[in-house]
């Protein structure tokens, strides 16, 4: 919008010149007159490039910023997922959480279905019938660590490029009347990690709606409100993510 005002300020002002050169401006003031004129006319076209090249600029570093913020949030998200497989709950705490990738084990279990003879009598008329049944067996353990390996979990809750640490907030809900569900949200304002860029353009990006944007003020994975654990970035930013899982 702003470009399309400065090209049609630029036009008025060109025609409006030219009016008062042709028909208003002694000839020998015209030199002067043609000189202020192209300073305008080269003052307009870089106003109108830096209008149109701005958000181009802006999306391009805001992209590179925001992978890699997402990067560290599927990091901590997969950590509380272990987290939760393992203890039956997530972490408020991050020293807790990197604590736990270090020392903690899944179990490896085996589920096979086992027919047994049961009595669906009693003790003195037996009806004996064979049941099957589900059982499941622990046959070892495997540590956490290992479905981290590759990744930087030490400083997953450091937000790159900046100085911050992520928010990360635990609770429960109850979806369904007496049952109560852990929850967790990890998350950081959409202003620090775009600080330094526009600060018009990072007011937009913080009103984004999703769509192809991430959505809201905020860059999050999980939700407090919610029984999810993903995150709030469109699919763009996890194309890498999926090539990875393909290759293996």
């Amino acid at each position: 919008m702003i470009s399309i005002l400065i090209i049609i300020a630029a036009i008025l002002a060109v025609a409006f010149l030219a009016y008062l050169i042709v028909n208003k401006i002694p000839k020998k003031l015209r030199p002067v007159i043609s000189i202020l004129l192209w300073l305008l006319i080269i003052f307009l076209g870089y106003k109108i490039y830096q209008g149109i090249m701005g958000p181009i600029k802006f999306n391009k570093e805001k992209q590179v910023r925001y992978a890699k913020v997402i990067d560290n949030l599927k990091i901590i998200r997969d950590a509380e997922v272990a987290h939760k497989e393992v203890t039956g709950t997530f972490t408020d705490k991050p020293d807790d959480l990197i604590k736990f990738i270090d020392t903690a084990k899944f179990a490896i279990t085996k589920i096979e279905n086992v027919v047994k003879t049961v009595n669906k009598g009693t003790a003195y008329s037996p009806i004996m019938v064979e049941v099957e049944e589900r059982v499941i067996d622990t046959i070892g353990f495997k540590d956490v660590r290992a479905d981290f390996a590759g990744k930087d979990y030490k400083n997953m809750f450091n937000v790159p490029g900046t100085n911050a640490k992520f928010e990360l907030k635990t609770g429960f809900i109850e979806k369904v009347q007496g049952v109560k569900a852990p929850v967790f949200e990890a998350k950081v304002d959409k202003a620090i990690v775009l600080e330094g860029l526009n600060n018009d353009y990072i007011n937009q990006e913080k009103e984004a709606l999703g769509g192809s944007e991430v959505k809201g003020p905020y860059i999050s994975v999980g939700s407090l409100d919610d029984v999810k654990v993903s995150g709030n970035w469109p699919p763009i930013y996890d194309t890498g993510e999926e090539k990875d899982k393909d290759k293996k």
